[in-house]
């Protein structure tokens, strides 16, 4: 199976307050970014972010980009620098060397491909990672908390090492029709989906879907090779 995912940066000022995302849907995604940094910065750090969540897999990658100068770097120029001792052409050193020593080594035995989308053209996927980067930048602009995102949440999946932490709370998306009841183990709450005192041994969590909504649901479970059940649980 391939994986298909959007990353995007983004530089208020650039440089100035800077993010980046990667994005395959609305529960699987991730951001974090700096309080200084350039958009190039971001765009690297997207991508390099993407492959560690996803270094547990054996999918290929497809990478939606908007930059060329990341696709150049790691599809065209990167092997040159390396020989040369990361400098290039004209004997001057790589810029964003940090970024593109680690972001070589993510790659290393990895299958993927790069594509390349029109910026802010109304692609979904591109357009969901820039406006979550974007979101970043903002954050720190405003010295706010910023939404780190759910991190690879994918049904059917050993977790990544470890998910990024919400600094800021993620809101539940409802959806509608056939309802749909299932008994989730014990544990404690989780703060966004329950708010009781006490916590009784299991939960009921109910969702109303659409007829559309709900084969959709469907289908992914079936291309996962899943239950809807497992499939919702590890949503969750």
């Amino acid at each position: 199976m391939t994986i298909i995912a959007a990353a995007d940066g983004s530089a208020l000022g650039n440089p100035g307050p800077a993010g980046w995302a990667w994005y395959v849907d609305d529960s699987c995604w991730a951001a974090g970014g700096w309080k200084h940094a350039t958009n190039n910065q971001g765009e690297l750090k997207a991508v390099l972010e993407l492959f560690r969540a996803t270094a547990h897999l054996d999918d290929d990658l497809l990478v939606l980009c908007d930059s060329q100068y990341v696709i150049n770097s790691v599809t065209k120029w990167m092997r040159g620098w390396k020989a040369k001792g990361w400098r290039k052409a004209d004997g001057k050193p790589v810029m964003n060397l940090d970024l593109l020593q680690e972001l070589d080594e993510a790659l290393a035995g990895r299958k993927y491909r790069f594509e390349w989308v029109k910026g802010h053209a109304n692609h979904p996927l591109n357009e969901a990672a820039d406006t979550r980067a974007r979101a970043v930048s903002e954050a720190f602009q405003r010295k706010s908390p910023i939404n780190a995102g759910p991190g690879w949440v994918r049904a059917g999946d050993a977790p990544a090492a470890r998910r990024p932490a919400l600094t800021a709370p993620a809101k539940a998306r409802a959806v509608a029709a056939p309802t749909v009841a299932r008994k989730l183990p014990a544990g404690p709450a989780h703060p966004e989906l329950f708010a009781f005192d006490e916590p009784p041994t299991s939960h009921t969590v109910s969702l109303e879907l659409s007829p559309d909504e709900h084969a959709r649901l469907s289908e992914r479970a079936a291309r996962l090779g899943v239950s809807v059940e497992v499939l919702l649980r590890g949503l969750i």
